[in-house]
């Protein structure tokens, strides 16, 4: 499995007039987790497309059980359960907040595109090489 956390301190403007977090925004802090994993892999999501690879989104769950306030300082957990085959990734996120109570958990799926043939492909070999090492043969699907 693949795990990588990052935080984000929820702004102002994120915020409802509650001072929740909207529920909308919690797929952008989705995405800030699943860029900053790509990135501490040795890519950016800019590196894949240039590789010819994009990864639009084609499935979002989202399942929400406290809030996040402004100002809190959520930790972000991107983890990848499995080994990707195929034409699709699938991204596990969990925010927490400075108490390490979960908020809000969701799982996106995204597919690996070419843009210039129009049709999905495969993960990219090298993304594929360094995802391997954390993935033990026990692990793999039967």
């Amino acid at each position: 499995m693949y795990t990588s956390t990052t935080q984000i301190r929820v702004r102002y403007g994120e915020t409802d007039q509650m001072g929740y977090l909207y529920y909308g925004n919690y797929a952008l802090y989705y995405e800030v987790g699943r860029a900053e994993a790509i990135r501490e892999l040795g890519f950016t999501y800019r590196q894949l497309e240039e590789m010819g690879t994009m990864m639009p989104v084609s499935d979002l769950h989202v399942q929400y059980f406290r809030p996040a306030l402004y100002d809190d300082l959520i930790t972000v957990k991107t983890l990848l359960k499995e080994l990707p085959e195929g034409s699709k990734i699938q991204f596990h996120s969990e925010l927490y907040n400075e108490a390490g109570q979960l908020l809000n958990k969701g799982v996106t799926t995204l597919v690996f595109f070419d843009p210039k043939e129009k049709k999905r492909t495969i993960m990219p070999p090298e993304l594929h090489t360094r995802l391997a090492p954390f993935f033990s043969q026990a692990d793999a699907p039967r």
